[in-house]
């Protein structure tokens, strides 16, 4: 890492695969994922490249700077987790945070790209510039009906966020939500997603 020019390495959290650090490249905050010593996942940091490059050609997830089979390096996002930039924000822009999260969700759908973690996003989903910014693609893999839309839409019903947004006065019709994503579970066009995004 430090041969590619990278400065002040330091620890930053842990997951249950890998290591994450920062660090900085080229006067830029850049974080630095590492497999933990000893998993059994082989493919931990393969399968975050391979996503990270498909997905940053949609403007999704941090920018890929630079990848070995050791390490992957990319651009450090520096937000909020979800959940505390709704609770803070105002109703305009938690409503621009949902319409561009579902947004990607259906971009992920379209590509056959299940995410899994977006039932519960706290820590997959930061707020960075006022933008929502999915991280951790690691445990992504291609499925024939992704559930990104639909898991996503769960994390809206739920009676964690559902009080934030009761709160906010932002009132989201449980069970057309919940008929309307039955209805795009069987039949994931883009007529059904832009039925969903008017409920918000």
């Amino acid at each position: 890492l430090r041969k590619l020019g990278i400065k002040k390495i330091r620890y930053l959290a842990k997951g249950k695969r890998s290591i994450v650090y920062a660090g900085n490249y080229k006067n830029k905050k850049v974080a630095i994922k590492i497999k933990k010593a000893g998993i059994s996942a082989k493919f931990v940091i393969k399968n975050e490249v391979k996503f990270l490059k498909i997905l940053n050609k949609h403007n999704i997830g941090p920018k890929l700077i630079y990848f070995s089979k050791d390490f992957v390096v990319y651009e450090f996002v520096k937000g909020k987790e979800i959940l505390d930039y709704f609770k803070t924000a105002k109703i305009d822009k938690i409503l621009k945070i949902i319409r561009e999260a579902l947004r990607q969700c259906y971009v992920l759908d379209e590509l056959k790209i299940n995410k899994k973690e977006l039932h519960h996003p706290v820590k997959h989903i930061l707020i960075y510039k006022n933008k929502p910014v999915m991280i951790d693609f690691e445990r992504c893999y291609y499925a024939k009906k992704p559930k990104n839309v639909t898991q996503f839409c769960q994390f809206l019903l739920s009676g964690e966020i559902s009080e934030i947004l009761d709160k906010k006065y932002i009132k989201i019709d449980r069970n057309r939500l919940i008929k309307l994503l039955k209805i795009y579970k069987k039949n994931q066009t883009k007529g059904n997603f832009v039925k969903i995004t008017k409920e918000v």
